[in-house]
């Protein structure tokens, strides 16, 4: 019987969703322009259900590049009504288009000339009739068997929400790096970390001079434990890399002349690099494809700047 229930529900909501794909039209695309122009913050605003899927959106419009924030209406009568600036767009939910609290704030946004969007499921509500662009939400039918919930109708004002935050943020150019620098804490902070927050530097980097001998090659592996060293010429470019895998295998192909060559002629040349403005996670995909566990991280100009080692990646949990 429970699982019959979570078909229907599940069904009707999704039949709700591909009503609203159906029903897409200019209006959204206004919305969409009336959003990205706006020069205050977008003030999100909706009672009850309809307050709580607000402040979802209001966070996912804020976490993707447009400021915004939540308003409770009736907090807004009581003093927080000073909120609303010029400048601000408000985005009101009310299914019915008849919230009391919300229409109570109406005057003030008409009178401050601030631009009203509203998701509402009745075009011809008050709400609807006074909105700057009305973008319908209504559905066929509540999944609660009763018909009383708000289930079906607060699922389609959640998804509305997420479409305009993603045209916005494809509109605004808005990137990964942008997504990361708003997202600096929890398991996406993680994810989204720079290489240059990982990476070592200074005296922490492994490297050697192209002219180094074998002994001083071995003594700066051992010495930073990082399992390779960076060649680097006078100037402090990068010109190879020396791993436990080339050390051993010139000791097995050269034997006792092993010392008598330099770093220049034990090293692999053009080893593979990184920026220090790129994302961690490329760093991991990069070491994944192909197959190692250190990153030089270079300037344009060639020069090494640190180095990145996949240990360096486990101390994070990103892997």
């Amino acid at each position: 019987m429970s699982l019959k229930t979570a078909r229907k529900v599940l069904e009707i909501e999704a039949r709700a969703l591909a009503d609203l794909t159906e029903r897409l039209d200019q209006r959204f695309e206004q919305a969409v322009d009336i959003l990205l122009a706006c020069q205050g913050r977008v003030v999100v605003a909706g009672m009850g259900k309809s307050g709580l899927i607000g402040q979802k959106i209001s966070a996912t419009l804020s976490s993707t590049g447009t400021p915004s924030f939540f308003l409770h209406p009736a907090e807004a009568l009581h003093g927080d009504l000073g909120r609303l600036v010029r400048g601000d767009v408000l985005l009101a939910l009310s299914y019915s288009g008849e919230t009391e609290e919300l229409l109570r704030l109406l005057d003030t946004v008409k009178r401050l000339s601030i631009p009203l969007i509203s998701l509402t499921g009745n075009a011809a509500s008050t709400l609807g009739q006074m909105s700057d662009v009305l973008i319908d939400v209504g559905i066929r039918q509540e999944a609660c068997p009763l018909g009383l919930a708000p289930t079906a109708s607060t699922t389609a004002m959640l998804a509305m929400g997420d479409a305009l935050a993603m045209a916005l943020l494809e509109k605004r150019g808005f990137k990964e790096e942008d997504y990361a620098a708003l997202h600096p804490g929890g398991g996406l902070g993680v994810r989204l970390r720079r290489v240059e927050s990982l990476m070592h530097i200074g005296d922490a980097i492994p490297r050697v001079l192209h002219e180094a001998g074998l002994a001083e090659v071995i003594y700066e592996m051992s010495r930073k434990g990082l399992g390779h060293t960076a060649v680097v010429n006078e100037a402090g470019q990068l010109l190879g890399i020396i791993s436990d895998g080339d050390l051993r295998r010139t000791l097995e192909r050269e034997g006792d002349r092993s010392f008598r060559l330099t770093a220049a002629g034990m090293m692999t040349s053009s080893p593979v690099t990184i920026t220090r403005k790129e994302l961690a996670t490329s760093a991991l995909a990069l070491m994944e494809a192909r197959r190692i566990t250190a990153l030089m991280v270079v300037d344009g100009e060639g020069k090494l700047e640190g180095v990145v080692h996949l240990h360096d990646l486990w101390s994070t949990q990103m892997i």
